[in-house]
């Protein structure tokens, strides 16, 4: 009998607002936020959600992550497409005739599949923009609407817990 593939694959999507990426790699958020360097940002704002220790008094010993991938880079993009067309320019910035003007250069969110252990990083979002308002606004929005949209799930691990009572939760609300 043959096996049936995993859904969660690793992935990668750039468009024009930045890239989405889906890893079993380990994140370098160093190499993520340059990524989305620009000569012209003032700012870059960069968020990464690593795995703790405890979780309601309980010792976590790991997080397992699985994704619908197919989908969820798709969501992944939609929500940078969204959240640079929410930021279209800065009250930093003269008043501009032009409707494309932008205050988001470019944007990053990088997500770890599989087993991440605890203190490192599962999330990594990087956003450059002319003004850190608009990068720190943008930054959260992203999360925000990654942990609540992309088809994301995570298991978590207690210790003295046996694996078949870890938990899949939905990506949302932790």
């Amino acid at each position: 009998m043959a096996s049936t593939p995993s859904v969660s694959t690793e992935a990668r999507l750039d468009t024009a607002e930045g890239s989405c990426v889906l890893t079993y790699e380990p994140l370098d958020a160093q190499a993520i936020t340059q990524s989305v360097a620009d000569d012209g940002a003032g700012a870059t704002a960069v968020f990464i959600g690593t795995t703790r220790n405890s979780f309601k008094g309980r010792v976590v010993t790991r997080l397992d992550y699985q994704a619908y991938s197919k989908m969820a880079i798709k969501t992944m993009a939609d929500i940078l497409r969204d959240t640079h067309s929410r930021y279209t320019w800065s009250g930093h910035q003269a008043a501009s005739t032009d409707a494309t003007s932008k205050s988001l250069f470019r944007s990053a969110v990088h997500h770890r599949l599989g087993t991440v252990p605890v203190g490192e990083p599962s999330i990594v979002i990087a956003v450059s923009s002319a003004h850190r308002k608009e990068a720190f606004m943008a930054c959260e929005l992203i999360l925000e609407e990654i942990k609540t949209k992309a088809q994301i799930w995570k298991r978590e691990f207690y210790e003295g817990d046996r694996e078949d009572e870890a938990e899949w939760k939905a990506n949302a609300g932790h």
